[in-house]
């Protein structure tokens, strides 16, 4: 009698399940969820190379660098901005720093810009 092992087929129907499992859960994630993780990753390559965004985008940084109250953390958080609409991502100390930031955004962009505020308060150390 030949003895056969199962053992590879097993594997193989256990990867199978996995990633159609994980295929089905991707697909049951609503789409205002994903439209928000999308909004949530700005990064560099968004910037818009306009003039006008680029000028709003130094004289808020410059506003921010210029304001010794800030923490280096919160004087790196990314400025981000695209057709005149403003997006603040990272994180910093308080909500204090959080406003200021805010603030600077606002006064440099001007009034009919809008600023969206991605900017997190890092939990404090014990």
């Amino acid at each position: 009698m030949k003895r056969t092992s199962h053992m590879p087929s097993l594997l193989f129907s256990s990867l199978v399940v996995l990633t159609v499992g994980s295929m089905g859960a991707d697909a049951q994630t609503p789409a205002a969820e994903k439209q928000e993780v999308a909004t949530a990753k700005k990064g560099p390559l968004d910037q818009s190379n306009r003039p006008e965004d680029l000028k709003i985008t130094q004289a808020i940084r410059k506003a921010v660098i210029a304001d010794d109250s800030l923490s280096l953390g919160a004087k790196n958080v990314r400025i981000i901005t695209a057709e005149g609409k403003v997006t603040l991502v990272g994180t910093v100390r308080s909500a204090e720093e959080k406003d200021k930031i805010v603030a600077h955004a606002k006064a440099s962009a001007g009034t009919a810009a809008e600023v969206v505020n991605q900017l997190e308060v890092k939990a404090a150390q014990p």
